[in-house]
């Protein structure tokens, strides 16, 4: 399963954009994020089904333009944590951009490892319908990272780009040399659909003494990733089902925009109503096709609460005193909710949150360290 936001990807509120249009007018089956995540037509089963082109193209364009104006209004004028620092990159003049839709998990993710890392980076948030910001890439889907020192390095699928770095950060090798270590291959996934895999994704590229410094106990390393892989391969999956669980959480999802303004009735209509109706239906799709139970929350709850129980009442985090890739990992997917009622409802009913908030913290620490390091 790639970790990027493409096919397996199912989770936040740009995802409705792409589905929309591949479902309902026709396009290509190639989706993204939520793109190939959710089967059938919207049209099915709605009223007025008997007229699918009119309906589709309704569902299409109101979910899209919904979804898309969403985003873009609810993240607006937050910058990344890691624009604002600097850091002791092996190559002082590395440039790091990301390309990336916001409420992916996937993306996610990567601004943590970045974040936490104190990383300098520059965001480009991707059009999920057009495109347009990654035409320059034989890859399409997000995140792409890339990384600039007089000639540029494109580094495809989250775990890739965090496995590669975090090599490059240890060993001070060149990201050509470690690239070449993560072989992208071609394989058919669980639907029959052929589909980019990357091998050797969850590991480093250390030599001995380097795998020493770094996990003084072997098991670590094994552990660290068995649960990287769990957070791509599982956890990814339960958040969409949960965040647009009910109808009333799927329109309370995209609520603000109608009370910022600035848009017609028209606009309002489509961007609250429509993009809400089709997220909703397309969320009971991946609540079947994930096999969940019919109250998704349990699903929820039971995936973070194994998560604290691996990590055990004996350390603050996976990685002991410090947060290590897995810890990364499923904080990053778990964000993505913040703000939303299954964010509450997770915090409330499950014992994530001490961990959640030392998560918080050791990232804004981190931030607080690189600043007094440029001093």
């Amino acid at each position: 399963m790639a970790a990027s936001c493409c096919g397996s990807c199912v989770k936040g509120f740009c995802q409705v954009a792409r589905r929309g249009l591949l479902v309902s007018v026709g396009a290509g089956s190639r989706g993204r994020c939520i793109a190939s995540s959710g089967a059938g037509s919207y049209g099915r089963g709605w009223p007025g089904a008997g007229r699918p082109l009119l309906l589709g193209a309704v569902f299409a364009l109101g979910g899209a333009f919904g979804a898309y104006r969403t985003l873009q209004r609810r993240f607006r004028g937050q910058k990344p944590l890691a624009r604002q620092e600097a850091s002791k990159l092996p190559e002082e003049n590395l440039q790091l951009t990301l390309y990336q839709y916001k409420t992916c998990p996937f993306c996610s993710k990567v601004r943590a490892f970045l974040d936490y890392h104190g990383l300098p980076y520059e965001v480009v948030e991707v059009n999920p319908v057009m495109q347009k910001e990654i035409k320059f890439s034989a890859y399409r889907k997000v995140p792409i990272l890339l990384a600039s020192a007089g000639s540029t390095v494109q580094l495809n699928d989250s775990s890739v780009i965090i496995s590669a770095f975090k090599t490059y950060l240890v060993s001070r090798r060149g990201l050509d040399e470690i690239m070449s270590y993560y072989p992208a291959m071609k394989a058919t996934n669980d639907r029959g659909k052929e589909v980019i895999e990357y091998g050797n994704k969850y590991w480093l590229m250390l030599d001995e003494k380097e795998t020493r410094n770094l996990y003084p106990v072997k098991e670590a390393r094994v552990e660290e990733m068995k649960w990287r892989q769990w957070a791509d391969d599982w956890l990814v999956h339960l958040i969409s089902p949960n965040v647009y669980r009910t109808a009333g959480e799927a329109l309370a999802s995209f609520d603000y925009i109608v009370h910022e303004g600035k848009f017609g009735t028209i606009e309002g209509f489509f961007a609250k109503y429509v993009g809400a109706a089709a997220m909703f239906f397309i969320s009971k799709r991946l609540k079947a096709r994930h096999h969940l139970q019919d109250n998704v929350r349990e699903d929820l709850y039971k995936a973070v609460d194994d998560w604290v129980e691996a990590v055990g009442h004996h350390r603050m985090f996976m990685g002991g005193s410090q947060p290590n890739l897995a810890d990364l990992a499923v904080y990053g997917v778990l964000r993505v909710m913040e703000g939303l009622e299954a964010f509450d409802d997770m915090m409330t009913h499950t014992k994530i949150q001490p961990w959640y908030r030392r998560m918080e913290a050791a990232i804004g620490q981190s931030r607080v360290a690189t600043q007094h390091s440029r001093c």
